[in-house]
């Protein structure tokens, strides 16, 4: 199992092997995740390996919030979507900047394979892959992906607001900026620049 197989994951449960074998390729031995559950969604958040695994429940099975790995029905758990965190600054679960304690680290291993459909949503021929550099930024994703189809945040005073993202809907995927020059009232001016800080994989909506 190869980074440019992340996609693939979709759909597995925790304990598919094929997700301990992309596992094993970031670590050796491979931390154990802090799960954070509740009814709807189970997270599998590995702070040192800048990665979060989004499990959702099927067939009727319900996590209580707090329920602990062992409390969870591996079988009755499907990943629906995974983020992987670069370096810009220290990201806390929360969303908070703060100590590397508490923070997801960057994310082990790039160029970042991303795989997309093989053209964009007016129909303008692109590579089906993407090859994604730590220090990537907005202008360069638009530029090898076309324009997104969704895309927010930025807004409001340069300190404690949003940094902007970027979807690709189509493709299963959404990136989120970092830096100072994602956030504040100028940020959409100024975001061609900012550098990757979350991307987001979920399952494509192509059509």
């Amino acid at each position: 199992m190869t980074t440019s197989d992340i996609r693939d994951l979709l759909g597995h449960s925790p304990c598919s092997p094929d997700l301990a074998a992309y596992l094993s390729t970031l670590s050796s031995p491979v931390p154990t995740p802090d799960v954070k559950s509740y009814p709807d969604a189970v997270y599998f958040n590995y702070y040192s390996l800048g990665l979060s695994l989004l499990f959702i429940p099927i067939k009727g099975h319900r996590p209580k919030s707090g329920d602990s790995p062992r409390d969870l029905q591996d079988a009755h758990l499907v990943l629906d979507g995974v983020d992987i965190y670069n370096d810009v600054f220290a990201v806390k679960p929360d969303g908070k900047t703060g100590s590397q304690s508490s923070t997801y680290s960057p994310y082990p291993v790039t160029p970042i394979a991303l795989t997309v459909t093989p053209e964009t949503k007016e129909g303008t021929p692109r590579s089906p892959a993407v090859s994604v550099t730590r220090n990537m930024t907005g202008k360069e994703f638009v530029t090898a992906l076309g324009e997104p189809d969704r895309k927010g945040g930025g807004s409001g005073p340069s300190s404690g607001s949003i940094g902007i993202w970027v979807e690709w809907t189509r493709d299963g995927l959404m990136v989120e900026f970092g830096g100072d020059d994602s956030r504040g009232p100028q940020a959409w001016e100024r975001g061609k620049d900012a550098p990757w800080r979350v991307i987001s994989i979920f399952s494509s909506k192509a059509k």
